[in-house]
C-alpha cells in the first residue's frame, strides 16, 4: 500500500525539524512542504516535448517541484532515471514509459523505495502497483483511422501500408488497433518500423510505394513520421492517403491543406495536466479518477478547426 504524501512529509519534516534544532539549538521552518514530483520522459519527439512542458507547468501552477529527466527510448536508461528519482526522494513519479515492458523493474525499483509511479499514455495490467494513471486509448486511435479507410475506401479493394513506430508499447497498441480494425477490401502489404524519426519514416515510405506501386492508404504511427513518409509519396508521383496521429498544429494544418487525409487528435497538454493534476490528488488521498482518459477524436478537413490544442510552447523553427 502506497504511504500518502501527507505521511511522507511529515516524517521528512519531523526529521528535518529534530535535525536542525540540535544543530542550532533553537527552532526553524521545516521547508515549504510542496509535493515533489519526478518526470521520466520517453522520447524526443513532439508529443514527448509537449507533454513534458505541460506537466512542468501544470505542477509549478500547482506549487509542486519538479525534476525531470529523459530516456531516448532507451529501458536501459529509463531505469538509471528511476533510480535517480528515486535518489532524490520524490514523493511520486511520473513515467511515459520507453516500453511496457520495462515497467516491471520500474515499477519494483520505486515501489521498494515506497516511492508511487503515476504513468501516462499506457497502463498497466495490474494497475494495484501504480498511483494511477492517465491514458491514450492507443487501439482505440488506431480504430478511429481503421475507419476513417472503411469509409472512403466504400467497400472497394485497397491496399494499405503500415510506417509503425519504434518497437514497443505505444507503437504496437496504436498498429494493432488500426490493422485488426480493417475491413476485408482493405488489405496490408507492408508493415514497417520509422522509428519515431521523419527521415527514417521517409526512407521506409520509399521502400513501400517501390515494392507497392498500387498502395492507395499509409498509416503512420505520427506525424513527424508522417511529413516525412509525405516527402516519399510525393517524390514518387505516388496518391497515397496518409492517416496519423497526434493533432499538432503541423497536422492539423496539412489535414486542413489536404496532405493528410486524416489525424486522431490526443493532446499532449492535456495528458500533461491530467497526469500532474491527478498525482498530486491521489497522493493526498482526494478523489479523483485512478485511471483517466485523454480525450480522442478523428480529425478530418470537416472538423479540422474544432481540434484541441495540442502543445503549450511553439515549435521551433529548423
Amino acid at each position: 500500500m502506497n504511504v500518502s504524501v501527507r505521511s511522507r512529509r511529515a516524517t521528512a519534516a519531523s526529521a528535518a525539524a529534530a535535525l536542525a534544532l540540535v544543530l542550532s539549538g533553537c527552532g526553524a521552518d521545516s521547508g515549504d512542504g510542496a509535493v515533489s514530483l519526478g518526470f521520466v520522459n520517453g522520447g524526443d519527439t513532439e508529443f514527448h516535448t509537449c507533454l513534458q512542458a505541460s506537466v512542468k507547468d501544470t505542477a509549478e501552477a500547482k506549487n509542486a517541484k519538479i525534476f525531470t529527466a529523459n530516456s531516448h527510448q532507451n529501458p536501459g536508461t529509463e531505469l538509471s532515471n528511476i533510480e535517480d528519482m528515486i535518489s532524490r526522494n520524490v514523493d511520486a513519479l511520473i513515467v511515459q514509459t520507453v516500453n511496457v515492458d520495462a515497467l516491471k523493474g520500474d515499477i519494483a525499483k520505486a515501489k521498494s523505495a515506497n516511492i508511487p509511479i503515476f504513468l501516462t499514455s499506457v497502463v498497466t495490467d495490474d494497475p494495484s502497483d501504480i498511483l494511477g494513471a492517465v491514458v491514450v486509448d492507443l487501439k482505440q486511435v488506431g480504430e478511429l483511422d481503421a475507419g476513417y479507410v472503411e469509409k472512403d475506401a466504400a467497400g472497394s479493394s485497397v491496399e494499405v501500408g503500415v510506417i509503425a513506430g519504434a518497437p514497443g508499447a505505444a507503437s504496437d497498441l496504436l498498429v494493432n488497433g488500426f490493422t485488426k480494425a480493417l475491413p476485408d477490401n482493405a488489405k496490408v502489404v507492408a508493415n514497417q518500423p520509422g522509428m519515431f524519426n521523419a527521415a527514417k519514416a521517409q526512407d521506409v515510405a520509399e521502400n513501400m510505394i517501390q515494392a507497392h506501386p498500387k498502395m492507395s492508404y499509409a498509416f503512420v504511427a505520427n506525424e513527424e513520421m508522417a511529413f516525412g513518409a509525405l516527402k516519399a509519396f510525393q517524390a514518387a508521383g505516388a496518391d497515397v492517403k496518409i492517416v496519423t496521429v497526434n493533432g499538432t498544429d503541423d497536422g492539423l494544418a496539412a489535414v486542413k491543406g489536404g496532405r493528410f487525409a486524416a489525424t486522431v487528435a490526443n493532446s499532449a497538454m492535456t495528458t500533461g495536466k491530467i497526469a500532474v493534476t491527478n498525482a498530486i490528488k491521489l497522493l493526498d488521498e482526494q478523489k479523483t479518477d485512478k485511471i483517466a482518459m485523454t480525450p480522442i477524436s478523428l480529425i478530418t478537413a470537416d472538423n479540422v478547426n474544432s481540434a484541441p490544442k495540442y502543445c503549450s510552447v511553439e515549435k521551433k523553427k529548423s
